[in-house]
């Protein structure tokens, strides 16, 4: 089992800290059995007016409740064993508690440590892991499956580690007061234990199920979410309604059985608990009865007492097995992320790279995903210091060929070289520091708007930062701003316009101040205004430095030095503008449609 196997070093930090949790247990069982073995002199006490003829166990505690107080008498026997049995009791219960505070932080520090592991592992998985996943899915294993780990795989572990070791000593005691007996008992345990597992065993196949389809339920919420304009804006609510409510409604049915057949585990155990504490009574009172035995009534009725003791434990058990194999399928999802193929692999013998010195090339450079061709033997040079455009129908390959270059993808055949090194041999996060990366799709953070433009460079002063806001064309309107730089501007920016939105990325690639640019549709679906203010801040960027820019409107790209067209992941032309013109091609099309009256 993939789960378990990995379960073993995640638990393997806090061995000690479980093993201290056994030991506190045993000393809680040692006190418990003391006070259930108090039983046999006290009734002796009662029906004989005197506690001789005891067991073993029986005879020394009642000598040791002698060595506190005179038990000559009655009277004060009884209330010897009475504050014995309180003092034993309150002792059982300490450990008991002690217990809980160590196993605390093993649970929480557990989960923790996973949730880290998880988000580790999003920031290193290729983005075209989540293109395949949901993203509501991964949020789902991330949070509800890593919580049910801490209620279902450390509670189980908790209770497998004590009450077998609980029921273990009962029955050691047990066999001192009557072998026999206890051997029958043995005999009885292992049918009842074999029916409950099989009643159980479903579970985990059925939890998996569960989780995946809460996954589905959660990724549509956020769709539903992100999309809502357009859902209201097409009258669809009654269609986003309905399909939620059939993914909730398959999720509800899913966990009604889930929940039938977990519930049913401790009624069943304790039931079947209840039968064999019955013909343990029937057995053991005739063996009483018969008088051929060293089982007095009294000792009797101590032996049924700490039998009973063990019931609670095998019911917990039976719960633990039940919640582990609920468990452990949250924890197959969760591996599903963590042992994903991390296809963007840096080499052991990665070098480092701080600087561009003369040119990018692309070498036969082709791309496919999910083995559906994108790109195709592409060959192509960027000098340093150069501004060079990609024009191209939606699909043609633009923002994948700019997608190759920090590694967000690897090609599939042949390879990009920087200053005569294949990217590959590069360390990634030095590589990646070389560009800085305007898109149409402007990602902010819910967080103030200096440390969106300040993201990813620590040590950042205030100076900067506005710097960087004022060459973006920027600072005036973040002054006009309730708090200035330290605005919080809301889940994905929204607070703001679009430009704005535009304009604060433009100062965070500014304060980058990487050695190439690159600008996909960073203007696109603009106002008018918008655009103008975001291509001025563009070119005050631009200026001095290695530029890639991904076109919509061919009049922003005219003074390009080199001028790609893209055509089926293919470049089928390229030049200067004039060049382009002149050769009455594809370029020459697209310039025609874009000013068609």
């Amino acid at each position: 089992m993939k789960a378990q196997r990995n379960l073993i070093p995640l638990i393997k930090p806090y061995i000690g800290k479980l093993l201290l949790v056994v030991l506190i247990n045993i000393a809680a069982v040692f006190f418990s059995i003391l006070t259930f073995m108090l039983i046999e002199p006290f009734v002796k006490l009662i029906f004989t007016g005197e506690s001789s003829g005891l067991s073993m166990i029986g005879a020394w505690l009642i000598r040791q409740v002698s060595r506190i107080m005179d038990i000559s008498a009655s009277s004060s026997s009884l209330l010897g064993m009475t504050l014995f049995v309180f003092v034993l009791f309150f002792f059982k219960n300490v450990f008991f508690f002690l217990a809980q505070v160590v196993m605390a932080p093993v649970k929480s520090d557990f989960v923790r440590q996973i949730r880290n592991k998880m988000y580790d592992k999003v920031l290193i998985l290729p983005i075209s892991f989540f293109s395949d996943q949901k993203k509501g899915d991964v949020i789902s294993r991330a949070v509800n499956d890593t919580q049910e780990i801490e209620f279902t795989v450390l509670k189980a572990l908790q209770q497998l580690l004590t009450d077998p070791i609980t029921i273990l000593f009962y029955l050691i005691t047990l066999g001192f007061l009557h072998f026999k007996l206890t051997i029958f008992v043995l005999v009885l345990l292992p049918p009842a234990v074999f029916f409950i597992g099989r009643i159980t065993k479903s579970l985990r196949g059925k939890s998996l199920e569960a989780k995946n389809k809460l996954g589905i339920l959660l990724a549509h919420v956020e769709e539903t979410i992100l999309g809502l304009r357009i859902i209201k804006g097409f009258n669809a609510q009654d269609h986003a309604n309905e399909v939620f409510a059939t993914h909730n409604r398959e999720f509800s049915h899913l966990q009604q059985r889930i929940h039938r057949r977990a519930d049913l585990a401790s009624p069943l155990s304790e039931f079947l608990g209840v039968t064999v504490v019955m013909i343990i009574l029937v057995v053991g009172g005739m063996i009483v009865l018969n008088g051929n035995s060293n089982l007095s009534a009294a000792l009797f009725i101590t032996y049924i007492a700490l039998f009973s003791q063990i019931i609670n434990p095998a019911k917990n058990i039976s719960t633990a097995i039940s919640n582990y194999r609920r468990g452990i399928s949250a924890l197959d999802r969760i591996y599903d992320v963590l042992d994903a193929e991390e296809v963007i692999e840096q080499k052991p013998t990665a070098i480092p790279v701080s600087k561009f010195n003369n040119l990018v090339e692309f070498k036969d450079v082709s791309f496919a995903y999910r083995q559906v061709p994108v790109l195709q033997n592409i060959n192509c040079t960027i000098p340093k210091g150069a501004l060079v455009a990609l024009v191209g129908q939606s699909g043609s390959g633009k923002s994948t060929l700019v997608d190759l270059l920090p590694r967000f993808y690897d090609v599939s055949s042949g390879e990009i070289m920087i200053d005569g090194v294949n990217i590959q041999d590069f360390i990634i996060d030095d590589l990646r520091a070389l560009f800085a990366i305007v898109s149409q799709d402007v990602i902010l953070f819910n967080d103030t708007i200096f440390n969106n433009i300040a993201f990813g460079q620590s040590g950042t002063t205030k100076e900067q930062v506005i710097e960087a806001a004022k060459i973006a064309n920027a600072y005036d309107f973040i002054l006009e701003l309730p708090d200035g730089l330290d605005t919080v501007i809301g889940d994905r920016g929204l607070s703001l316009s679009g430009g704005q939105r535009q304009r604060i990325s433009i100062a965070r690639a500014v304060l980058r101040n990487a050695e190439i640019l690159i600008l996909d549709e960073a203007t696109s679906a603009m106002d008018t205004e918008s655009e103008k203010l975001v291509q001025d801040a563009l070119d005050k960027v631009m200026k001095n430095r290695t530029s890639i820019v991904i076109a919509h409107r061919l009049s922003t790209i005219q003074y390009a030095d080199i001028i790609m067209v893209m055509e089926e992941g293919r470049i089928v032309e390229q030049g200067s503008h004039q060049e382009l013109l002149a050769l009455k091609g594809r370029y020459c099309q697209l310039v025609n449609i874009q000013y068609a009256p």
